[in-house]
């Protein structure tokens, strides 16, 4: 490819959605990750709370 074309294919901003998406992708992994017993804790309520009242019913 000439310098142009390249000079060119960096300025195109086509691409800073997917760079855009990638990072909120790899914060929300870092987040569950760091938050993983906390998470499993708060589902796990919830759980317990829906088969409880299921049972009511």
């Amino acid at each position: 490819m000439e310098l142009k074309t390249w000079k060119d294919l960096l300025r195109q901003e086509d691409g800073m959605g997917t760079v855009e998406i990638i990072l909120i992708i790899v914060v929300l992994v870092g987040l569950v990750i760091i938050f993983k017993t906390q998470i499993t804790g708060i589902v796990n309520d919830l759980f317990d709370r829906i088969s409880s009242q299921t049972k009511k019913v």
